[in-house]
């Protein structure tokens, strides 16, 4: 909430919607058939999504054995990562920080991610590229 113009909305089962400009950055998703317990096989109830930049970026997190980030074949192409809110505590605060940054810059205006990475000591001054 800290990040500027954060509107949040309720999924279908009450689940939080974290959105800039009309475009989410970070959900709680529904439990799903794609994302599951391999031991039980249950749904899990607590997965988080979150936006990335990039494919590479997306590789990068998910490919980190000591990261809890992954991704299911249901997000083939698309530019977020998944974790279990279980696994959360896993990140440090400024992980998790950076993480949600990240997501916010891939779905905010070129306008409005100029404008707040402009207003922060010591970042970069431009928005990064975000394919259409």
């Amino acid at each position: 909430m800290r990040m500027p113009h954060v509107t949040i909305w309720n999924g279908s089962l009450g689940n939080p919607i974290y959105q800039v400009g009309g475009k989410s950055f970070v959900f709680f998703r529904t439990p799903r058939p794609d994302a599951v317990d391999p031991v039980t096989g249950e749904r899990y109830p607590d997965v988080i999504v979150f936006w990335v930049p990039s494919e590479s970026d997306k590789q990068a997190l998910i490919q980190d054995q000591a990261s809890p980030f992954f991704t299911t074949s249901h997000f083939d192409g698309h530019p977020s990562v998944l974790v279990r809110g279980s696994q959360i505590g896993e990140l440090t605060v400024p992980e998790l920080g950076e993480v949600i940054q990240d997501a916010w810059l891939s779905q905010a205006s070129s306008a409005r991610a100029a404008a707040w990475l402009s207003a922060q000591p010591g970042s970069q001054t431009t928005a990064p590229e975000v394919p259409s």
